[in-house]
């Protein structure tokens, strides 16, 4: 099978900053036709900076699946786990309807409706195609959207179109069979499983031939991959080049996780996860050609909420089933609150041009000056409004002279859930603190002496000055507060001598 579709001439030609991605989450889409630009505007999942903005739901209608990954087990579920694949219920297209149509009546930030699972969507093609035929219908105003490991796309395409649906993830770990014969045991094909390079193939085929069809109709097509250390992590800067070739204009490089409690493949044979400079270096390598996505949660297929947060506790369907939904009214309600919300992305807009216009004098003048990385605790909105104790996760930026860019987001556990519990869970904190190596600064609304201390111990430094302030706007003003103080010309002080020097 032939895949050299590498053009590297036009690679190189798509270097540096505008094709990357990389610079402030602003730009990060400019360098698209006004049409696409459109198309992700206010969606989660497909633009960084509406991610702060914006909900997304997934529902989980789709039981079944015409592959094995050996990182994939259907059957585990622990309700506060965010893992593709897990699902606490399954659900009936009647019922997902009637639960989207709640979830977005009481979360009117909600636009985006996506069915990832927990099997494969196109493995269940009847089930699918009627949730997305009635949410035409009765929801005209949010995005639909289909992730899917790509072996039944091709005959799929034409349906798709059908249901407006211009939003296609497709999760691509390999252009090489030989090394997908170490990722999928199998694939269902024409009634038959597949075993080994075999199998391998025919599935890389099929992703290929839909990715083509997708982009030839119009459809943005986002390809996930997983890195999996020794098996395909050397290879996924081929298959970046290679579903950009083919009209992909995403490609969302995601961390393997592997626990042997999930009965995964790899989780009881001890497969690693990368780590957090590991994926992120193969993140910068790709995305010489490549826009990228940082900041997927990797969610669940029935996950609810902004990313990072999950509220599908609060729309069970027993709850569903005692609410009174009124979408016509919800709609003028929803066309409200994003009207505000894209006043406030406007508004926020301006103020980052003051903040990086200060920001860009300070490269002409020095350069040399080192990058740092800032953590951020969020609840979303963009906005700086997080306690660090109560934070289940931190976003990660990089600034430099030249701009602020969003690099990963870390997960953490909850140490401290205020009032008599604070401070006693000192290991989970130490844990968390840990996770944040390599970060210089760490952004909060409020924080409580005890970490603070331990935080200063460990090299990192609070910081609460900001809180309520846009993301963005507040590390391009401490980034050029270390610069004045003379703190960047030097190297990055270790835990070792800031413990040396408390």
């Amino acid at each position: 099978m032939e895949l050299t579709v590498l053009n590297n001439d036009a690679g190189a030609e798509a270097g540096g900053c505008s094709s990357s991605g990389c610079g402030s989450s602003g730009d990060q889409l400019s360098h698209l036709p006004d049409d696409i630009r459109e198309k992700v505007h206010n969606h989660p999942c497909y633009s960084e900076e509406a991610h702060h903005h914006y909900a997304r739901m997934h529902v989980a209608v789709a039981p079944a699946c015409n592959i094995q990954c050996h990182y994939c087990n259907r059957k585990y579920d622990c309700a506060n786990e965010s893992r593709p694949g897990v699902v606490s219920e399954l659900l009936s297209p009647d019922q997902a309807v009637r639960k989207v149509l709640a979830v977005a009546a009481n979360i009117p930030q909600m636009t985006v409706l996506g069915i990832a699972g927990p099997g494969d969507p196109l493995a269940n093609p009847e089930r699918t195609f009627e949730t997305f035929r009635q949410l035409t219908e009765k929801a005209p105003d949010i995005k639909l959207c289909v992730s899917t490991n790509g072996l039944a796309l091709p005959a799929q395409v034409e349906e798709l179109c059908k249901h407006n649906i211009d939003h296609v993830t497709i999760t691509i770990n390999t252009v090489d069979p030989e090394i997908g014969a170490k990722i999928y045991p199998w694939v269902f094909w024409n009634n038959r499983r597949i075993k080994g390079v075999k199998g391998a193939k025919i599935l890389i085929e099929q992703q290929q031939k839909g990715l083509e069809m997708l982009t030839e109709r119009g459809i943005l097509v986002k390809v996930n991959s997983v890195m999996i250390p020794g098996v395909n992590d050397k290879h996924l800067e081929e298959v970046s080049k290679v579903v950009k070739e083919k009209g992909a204009f995403l490609h969302n490089v995601m961390p393997l996780i592997a626990e042997a409690e999930h009965g995964t493949f790899y989780g009881v044979m001890g497969q690693r996860g990368p780590t957090h400079d590991e994926l992120q270096d193969l993140q910068d390598k790709c995305s010489g050609d490549m826009n990228m996505m940082r900041h997927c949660r990797q969610c669940r297929a029935d996950a609810v909420g902004l990313l990072g947060e999950d509220r599908g506790d609060e729309f069970t369907m027993d709850k569903i089933e005692e609410m009174e939904i009124d979408y016509e009214a919800a709609m003028v309600k929803r066309k409200e609150i994003h009207l505000e919300i894209e006043a406030n992305r406007k508004a926020q807009a301006a103020k980052s041009g003051e903040a990086f216009v200060a920001l860009a004098s300070l490269g002409t003048k020095k350069k040399e000056l080192r990058p740092v990385l800032m953590a951020v605790a969020t609840t979303g909105g963009g906005l700086i409004n997080q306690h660090f104790g109560h934070a289940s996760e931190f976003l990660i930026y990089e600034a430099s002279p030249t701009d602020v860019r969003f690099i990963s987001h870390r997960k953490v556990d909850l140490y401290c859930s205020g009032g008599d519990t604070c401070g006693d869970a000192e290991t989970a904190l130490q844990k968390n603190i840990r996770t944040l190596e390599g970060c210089e600064v760490v952004l909060c609304s409020k924080i409580g002496y005890e970490p603070w201390d331990m935080l200063e111990e460990a090299g990192i430094q609070p910081n609460g000055e900001h809180a309520m302030e846009p993301i963005e706007d507040a590390i391009a003003a401490v980034y050029k507060e270390m610069a004045d103080a003379g703190q960047l010309d030097k190297p990055r002080q270790t835990a070792e001598a800031a413990q040396a020097t408390a």
